[in-house]
């Protein structure tokens, strides 16, 4: 007989509240009748998915606090416990109306206590009861019990002999049909001559659904309840039966495998003796040696494919292995091994398509037109591996895709955000279940060419974990002088990555590792200015918001107001994303109105934009009010382009305390100090009274509180301010300043000139003053913005202070070592002082409109 299934009683909180409920009828008998040891009441454990017979010994496992506390109250007094099988398994917190009324007493033989906390308990049924009343008492529940008694003596006539002899061979019968006859088993069956006992150890041992375990319990009867159990011994007989002619069934089709695969072998023997060759249909490993003669294999992976073949033909069929190693052999015929796409190499045409597919990027589009010239003159000449590294929604993606249309190539996209594991990219190893090659050799098969355009998008955002570095994979597939014999775990066999053209992109450069990015040509994407938005918005979005939204291009007309007024109040990003959606969520408007019956044009106008989105979601600040003593504009780079953002001083009396405020990192901190150690060593110069810093306090605050701040830039608008605020002297208004400054006095230079000088021409600033040694980065901002702004190119904080105040600032120039640029950080200045002593004026530096003079 098979061991009755361990219960797992989850745990659970205590029971809820319930009354007492009284049993309707009382069966004859009482607890003294038949048990006079078992007492009136006793602690009920209520189970799940067993019902428990009596003579059963039985292991459970308890883990609801209720049932805990219930075996240690059995175990604090006579050690019996009353089991009751819920009515429904998903009650985690079963009352007593969620528990049938017959149950069975069982004594706790053995207890032990689990590390989790469950206790694990042997126990031996010892007599059915029913609970006349469950009472519902924290912390668990108890049941007044009445036992039934039990018929001790029946007589034993023809139909009861017969019927136990029926249960006992059935039973014997289902053990043969399992395997799991025995001679001791026989004879416990054979020595029981009791009908109810005997029916209680079969039903223990039957698989029956729990119903109908309960109803053998709730049968009283020992005659009747040996007839319900031989009903459900002839059920199982014929499920056994069943099952033994389904598996013989199963182990039939295994041997005829087995034979047909030996005649198969004696087959091609014959065809062999007799000089036939089989048909095409007849053998797949022709099939497959076809494949790989047509995908015209080199000779190394030629001699690895002719191996494997071997093998494969030398094994049977269903072997789990042969499955393997056909799927093995399908990649290798299936990948371009020799397929190469010819590239277009008309400039003019490739130029052509690049300017219909994006506006501006002209550094982007000059490098591909180089690769296509010299692959023109030189086509050995190898693939570049670019980086286009820019903030999100300048295009970086569908540039890749613009690239390869140029290039007449196949284009193929991976996404590396968020992976960790390496074999994504070397593949697994054939001995892994479902192993497949890595996503490069993927990429490849779909493209059906050995030159695609292969994007690797987010390089910057890979990962790494126990199951390895992606990024140190990639070392072999972008590096030139090793990815023409990348060997992929799965293939086994060296594949030429050479000529295929890969382009990354990322938003950082700081998380990509540098060996990796030693590999790249990085090309940076700045974020877009006003003109070159406004440019794409005209030329692209609008025309498919339009067409996506169902309307016609003359059912609508965005203005050029409108478009500024989208940029400028509406978004606030470097590429142009949020802009295509606050266009799609005008045209959707406007196509519901056209749904709704009204008759286009629809003339979107900048004065009622507002009732289409809202109201404007940035409002520019208003800079006239900036020019007072303590205040100046100091520029910022953030990911999504420039920012003009002030910067505050305030001077009180007190005992030379200095504040900081504003969400300022440690750089900036430091650059606050640094000027006011300046404005200590220089105080005569500048007119300052040189005890100042022991009877004033000095608070820095940059506005936008809650937004981190950092980095070198704001250095010379910080000591402007701190300047101005302690001469009392304003900075002249439209004027802004970037660059990092010494405690000598040396103005350094900074990053993200272009962006900051945008984003000062977009808030109608006129003047703005940079370190020199940024000069050359005003190559890169188109001519028509830089007539609209003086570049104010300076040296030292003196020259800073003579162009920053209303009267010249007479300063001696400060010498210092020099020092290299870092990025910009996002800081807005304000500034007041007194007007210094005179010195001899420097001469201004030359107007933007001189480029790189």
């Amino acid at each position: 007989m098979t061991s009755p299934p361990d219960t797992d009683i989850l745990p659970a909180a205590p029971a809820p509240e319930s009354g007492l409920r009284q049993s309707s009828a009382r069966e004859e008998g009482s607890p003294a009748a038949n048990r006079p040891d078992l007492p009136h009441r006793l602690p009920v454990l209520p189970v799940r998915d067993v019902v428990i017979f009596n003579y059963t010994i039985l292991p459970l496992f308890v883990g609801r606090e209720a049932s805990i506390q219930a075996v240690e109250a059995a175990l604090n007094s006579s050690r019996y416990l009353l089991i009751l099988t819920q009515k429904d398994e998903q009650v985690d917190r079963p009352g007593p109306e969620d528990l049938h009324k017959m149950g069975t007493v069982v004594m706790i033989l053995r207890m032990l206590r689990l590390p989790d906390g469950r206790l694990k308990l042997l126990v031996q049924g010892v007599s059915r009861a029913r609970a006349l009343a469950i009472l519902d008492e924290q912390p668990y529940l108890e049941a007044e019990i009445l036992t039934p008694r039990e018929q001790e003596e029946i007589p034993q006539d023809v139909e009861l002999e017969a019927m136990m002899r029926a249960a006992r061979e059935q039973s014997e019968r289902i053990l043969n049909l399992r395997g799991m006859a025995s001679p001791d088993i026989s004879n416990v069956l054979a020595s029981i001559d009791h009908p109810g006992r005997l029916a209680d150890l079969i039903a223990s041992n039957l698989r029956l659904k729990l119903s109908e375990a309960q109803e053998i319990l709730e049968c009283l009867d020992p005659v009747e309840r040996l007839k319900l159990v031989n009903d459900h011994l002839a059920k199982e007989a014929e499920v056994a039966s069943m099952q033994a002619q389904i598996q013989e069934t199963a182990r039939e089709g295994m041997d005829k495998a087995q034979r047909d695969y030996y005649l198969r072998e004696q087959l091609k023997a014959i065809r062999k003796e007799l000089g036939e060759t089989p048909g095409e249909d007849e053998d797949e490993d022709d099939e497959l040696t076809k494949a790989q003669n047509a995908a015209k294999l080199p000779p190394e992976v030629r001699r690895e494919a002719d191996k494997q073949l071997r093998r494969l033909a030398s094994m049977h069929a269903e072997a789990s292995e042969a499955g393997v190693l056909r799927n093995y052999l399908e990649w290798l015929a299936e990948l371009p091994w020799s397929k190469l796409s010819r590239d277009r190499l008309d400039i003019r045409k490739a130029k052509t398509i690049l300017d219909e597919d994006h506006y501006g990027l002209d550094k982007i589009k000059d490098r591909i037109l180089e690769f296509l010239s010299a692959r023109k003159l030189n086509p050995r000449s190898k693939s570049p591996i670019l980086c286009l590294v820019g903030p999100p929604g300048v295009g970086k993606t569908s540039l890749g895709r613009s690239i390869a249309r140029s290039l007449g190539r196949r284009f193929q996209r991976m996404s590396l955000g968020g992976m960790r594991d390496e074999a994504e990219i070397r593949g697994h190893r054939r001995t892994y279940v479902g192993a497949l090659p890595g996503r490069i050799i993927q990429a490849l098969k779909q493209a059906g060419t050995r030159n695609p355009v292969v994007m690797l998008d987010e390089i910057d955002k890979i990962g790494s974990d126990f199951r390895g570095d992606p990024s140190s994979a990639l070392l072999e597939v972008l590096d030139p002088e090793q990815n023409f014999s990348f060997s992929d775990h799965y293939l086994g066999v060296p594949f030429d990555l050479s000529r295929i053209m890969f382009i990354c992109t990322a938003n950082h450069l700081d998380t990509i590792p540098e060996p990796l990015l030693d590999r790249m040509e990085v090309l940076r994407l700045p974020g877009y200015t006003m003109q070159e938005k406004l440019g794409i918005a005209r030329r692209y979005l609008v025309a498919r918001q339009t067409r996506e939204n169902g309307l016609k291009q003359r059912d609508v007309a965005f203005s050029d107001d409108v478009l500024t007024m989208l940029i400028e109040n509406y978004t606030r990003e470097a590429g142009v994303r949020s802009l295509e959606r606050e266009i799609g969520a005008i045209c959707r408007k406007l196509a519901r109105r056209k749904a709704e019956g009204e008759t286009p044009p629809f003339a979107v106008q900048a004065h009622n934009l507002h009732l289409l989105l809202g109201a404007p979601r940035f409002q520019e600040e208003d800079l006239d009010a900036l020019p007072l003593p303590g205040m100046a504009v100091g520029l910022a780079w953030t990911p999504h382009g420039g920012e003009v953002l002030n910067v505050e001083v305030s001077s009180m009396p007190g005992k030379g305390k200095i504040s900081l405020t504003g969400h300022l990192g440690e750089v900036m901190k430091e650059s606050a100090q640094a000027a006011l150690s300046y404005a200590r060593s220089h105080a005569g110069e500048l007119g300052i009274d040189p005890g100042f810093h022991a009877d004033l306090d000095i608070h820095v605050h940059v506005p936008a509180g809650a937004t981190p701040k950092d980095g070198p830039s704001a250095g010379v608008t910080i000591a402007t301010a701190l300047i101005s605020a302690l001469t009392r002297k304003a900075v002249r208004g439209r004027l802004c300043m970037t660059g990092e400054s010494t405690l000598r006095g040396r103005v350094l230079p900074v990053g993200g000139i272009k962006e900051k000088i945008l984003a000062a021409v977009a808030k109608g600033l006129t003047d703005v003053i940079i370190p020199r040694r940024n000069v050359k980065d005003l190559e890169d901002i188109p001519r028509d913005l830089l007539a609209r702004i003086n570049v104010h190119p300076v040296d030292t904080l003196g020259d800073v202070f003579t162009l920053a105040f209303s009267a010249p600032s007479p300063a001696r120039r400060a010498k210092g070592a020099p020092g290299g640029g870092r990025k910009a950080v996002p800081a807005e200045a304000a500034l007041v002082n007194k007007t210094p002593p005179a010195r001899k004026k420097r001469p201004e530096s030359p107007r933007p409109s001189l480029g790189g003079a």
